[in-house]
């Protein structure tokens, strides 16, 4: 049997009906179908890729200690890739976005091959791209799959790290993850050179402007407290050297144990000839094995080294030194070498949580409280103290008060002399009146709070 063929062009309408149609249908849909399933395993990667930065950053402090008590392969794997987080970042961020553009430009092509571009439906076609596909992927790849994670972290991270830990090491993703992890690390330290610096009045402005919102009255003060406290002096919190007890290293053992009992201090300065000539510091403590001692004892062997710090040395500083000597006690000096008084931790914490008393404490206190608007203080009061008390911030005092610091140095200080008895000076709202004084001192100062404007 002989066949005879003839030269076929595509031109030949009939030939081109007569070709069997389901050959190139069959071929489009076999390659849509597929591209569908690489699309969706691209969505899947995209899902597991956010849920794991979700789970691996949200793993709490008991999940992390199961994990470390746990000596399966991948919990160890867990806790490595944690010890560094930047690289961890890097490579689930790299690897997201990644596969998100892949699945951006697979969906463009199966949009472009099911629903090709004309000029009547270019609008719609630009909906579906933007919106469409930006919705399932943010939706599918980002959103659910991070909820899901932050209620399971301890399980996902379990499950992705022996597969992070895989791809970290997978070139050119790990190039690409040391030079994202290294351009991190230059911009972060370009930008720590340029601290963003905020000044006391500042901070007391942004006080200021919340104090309404404080959940407490307490709480405000304390608030205060820390913002003032890099500005306050050793000088303004300082007990005064008339205040002080000290020891003369001179006296004998009995007359040190009586001193001791009566003040009821566990720290006392001991000094020679003057209080100006400090020698060391007493710890009461030191004495418990030697009580039963006689006479002669020499307790001067038992006092440790002073710590001498200057009137205006700032407390916050005073603090730290504090800390690093592991010292409570510090003498205050002068410009000319001379002891002002003393500072003590005490003091320090007072300034931001307020007093502090204890059972050892005095209940005796240096003002009293006529009424409302009227109260009575001694001279000797300090300025620090008299604003708490009188609940005044103290500006105008600070600023024009000199080198004062006891509210009757203040009255002293601006009308150049020792007020005499009813004597009084008005200052920011505030009568101060001269209850009693001598040719030394004023002993006894009433304050009368005025309303604003108006004096009585």
């Amino acid at each position: 049997m002989t066949f005879h063929f003839e030269h076929m062009t595509s031109t030949d309408p009939f030939i081109l009906e007569s070709f069997p149609r389901t050959v190139i249908a069959g071929f489009n849909l076999s390659s849509t179908i597929m591209s569908f399933i690489v699309l969706g395993i691209l969505l899947f990667l995209s899902a597991l890729a956010s849920g794991s930065e979700t789970a691996f950053f949200s793993l709490s402090p008991k999940e992390k200690d199961q994990l470390k008590n746990d000596d399966s392969k991948s919990s160890k794997i867990v806790l490595k890739l944690l010890e560094n987080p930047k690289e961890l970042l890097a490579t689930l961020l790299i690897t997201n976005n990644f596969v998100n553009v892949g699945i951006v430009i697979l969906s463009s092509s199966l949009l472009y091959d099911i629903y090709p571009p004309t000029h009547i439906n270019e609008t719609f076609r630009f909906l579906i791209e933007i919106v469409g596909i930006t919705f399932t992927l943010l939706m599918f790849g980002e959103v659910v799959p991070k909820i899901y994670a932050s209620k399971n972290s301890f399980v996902i991270a379990r499950v992705m790290a022996i597969p992070i830990n895989t791809i970290k090491s997978i070139p050119p993703l790990s190039w690409l993850k040391i030079a994202m992890v290294n351009g991190t690390n230059i911009i972060h330290k370009r930008l720590k050179k340029k601290d963003i610096k905020i000044t006391t009045n500042d901070l007391e402005q942004a006080l200021a402007l919340t104090k309404e919102d404080s959940s407490s009255e307490e709480e405000h003060k304390i608030l205060e407290g820390i913002v003032k406290f890099g500005n306050t002096e050793a000088t303004q919190i300082m007990k005064s050297r008339l205040e002080v007890i000290a020891i003369d290293s001179t006296i004998n053992y009995e007359t040190v144990l009586a001193l001791i009992l009566e003040s009821g201090y566990s720290r006392i300065p001991v000094f020679e000839d003057s209080f100006d000539n400090v020698i060391g510091i007493l710890y009461i403590k030191d004495l418990l094995p030697h009580l039963t001692k006689q006479v002669d004892f020499k307790w001067t062997e038992l006092i440790r080294k002073p710590f001498f710090v200057p009137e205006n040395k700032k407390i916050d500083d005073l603090l730290k030194e504090f800390q690093i000597k592991k010292m409570h006690m510090a003498i205050v000096v002068d410009e000319y070498g001379g002891a002002s008084g003393i500072v003590t931790l005490e003091d320090i914490l007072e300034e931001i949580v307020g007093d502090i008393t204890d059972e050892f404490d005095d209940d005796e206190i240096d003002y009293k409280k006529i009424d409302d608007s009227t109260y009575l203080f001694e001279g000797r009061t300090a300025l620090v103290d008299f604003y708490k008390i009188v609940n005044i911030d103290g500006k105008d005092f600070e600023n024009k008060k000199g080198d004062s610091e006891t509210l009757g140095g203040f009255i002293i200080e601006q009308e150049g002399r020792i007020l005499k008895n009813n004597e009084y000076v008005t200052f920011d709202s505030l009568k101060l009146i001269v209850e009693s004084s001598d040719k030394r001192r004023i002993k006894t100062i009433k304050v009368k709070l005025l309303e604003s404007n108006k004096t009585i």
